[in-house]
């Protein structure tokens, strides 16, 4: 019996293994790419590598967390054991799945049908960064501030539809 002790260890550490990469691909882009925050170069280009490769990692992790988990209950006879590393490959697989969702497009709703005023009516500071646009001698401008929360402005300018963003 005690043969076993050392190739239970291994899969129960390719279990856990596995659930923190598969947590660190979820996490990490999240954190570095949040809004608001400003972000290094290196540490961005890190989060950008990771999120392009993230679903073929995690979903690599959740299939050695499965394969581990079935040695792993085959060899493992305390049942309290075997249900926690069977908890583990499931977190393995949701940050799997999760890894797949772009969490800014459900956080960033494009403004759909913007209001607009005159300039002198408007109330912007003197300082205000706007995006600018004209199209057909028709003029509009979109406040960052306003674009800050929505990213992406869907506009007709002149009978053309646009996209406004930044």
């Amino acid at each position: 019996m005690e043969s076993l002790r050392p190739r239970t260890r291994t899969h129960w550490l390719v279990i856990v293994a596995c659930l923190l990469v598969s947590l660190f691909c979820l996490v990490y882009p999240i954190y570095v790419i949040r809004p608001f925050r400003s972000q290094g170069i290196r540490e961005l280009a890190a989060a950008l590598l990771v999120m392009r490769f993230r679903t073929i990692v995690t979903a690599v992790c959740a299939l050695f967390a499965m394969v581990a988990a079935v040695r792993y209950w085959r060899e493992q006879p305390r049942r309290g054991k075997r249900a926690s590393a069977i908890a583990a490959v499931v977190f393995v697989c949701a940050f799997a799945a999760l890894s797949r969702v772009n969490v800014y497009e459900l956080m960033f709703h494009p403004l759909g049908s913007p209001a607009f005023e005159s300039a002198r009516e408007s109330q912007l500071d003197k300082d205000e960064k706007v995006i600018a646009i004209e199209v057909n001698r028709v003029a509009r401008a979109y406040p960052i501030r306003g674009l800050s929360y929505h990213h992406i402005v869907n506009d007709t300018v002149g009978d053309v539809p646009i996209v406004a963003t930044y």
